[in-house]
């Protein structure tokens, strides 16, 4: 128990630090900025989405069943908010269309990228240990907790300025992702493979 109690803290640690997760903060802000409490359900749904697709990715990287270049995984995480907070542009109406959910698509697919920055990380603390699965399952759930932290804190701050101080529910949107925009693009710009 004490090990597993070492990853979660490891995986929540790496979420939600400033040094190491402001990337992995950035892109759960530009995901859910768009959401608010009475969206809960569809909320949960896009969490989740993204949490099975890095999850997949870490298991395959830290059993070596995946090799990918580093430059470039941490080149297309900036990219994945840039486009995240992009899409955010064309939510109008706040009706999310569920019969094609293309959000949580992407959700899944950019948390493919995701799980493979977290995995180097991962891997490095592992070392040669043959037996990492309780250790990864720890850092999963621990990394889950710090996006939901994450989301709702986010959610929270929607309703202080959407509901307490009447901000324009789309104007709030489109503040909130230009910003995560113009910090991951920079950050994309910083991290191009040469």
């Amino acid at each position: 128990m004490d090990q597993f109690l070492t990853y979660f803290k490891v995986g929540f640690g790496h979420i939600i630090s400033r040094d190491l997760g402001v990337d992995h903060i950035l892109f759960i802000v530009a995901l859910t900025i768009r959401y608010q409490f009475a969206d809960w359900k569809k909320l949960l749904v896009l969490v989740t989405a993204f949490t099975i697709g890095h999850s997949i990715t870490l298991a395959l990287s830290v059993f070596n069943i995946v090799n990918y270049s580093i430059a470039w995984i941490e080149f297309l995480i900036p990219v994945t908010i840039v486009i995240t907070a992009l899409s955010n542009l064309f939510v109008k109406k706040f009706s999310f269309n569920t019969r094609f959910p293309l959000i949580y698509f992407f959700a899944l697919f950019f948390g493919l990228i995701h799980g493979l920055g977290f995995s180097n990380y991962l891997k490095s603390m592992l070392g040669k240990d043959s037996s990492v699965v309780w250790e990864l399952l720890a850092f999963n759930v621990g990394l889950e907790a710090g996006q939901l932290l994450i989301v709702l804190a986010m959610l929270i701050i929607s309703f202080i300025f959407v509901n307490l101080f009447k901000c324009n529910r789309r104007e709030f949107l489109l503040y909130i992702s230009g910003g995560a925009f113009v910090v991951a693009l920079l950050m994309a710009l910083e991290r191009v493979p040469h």
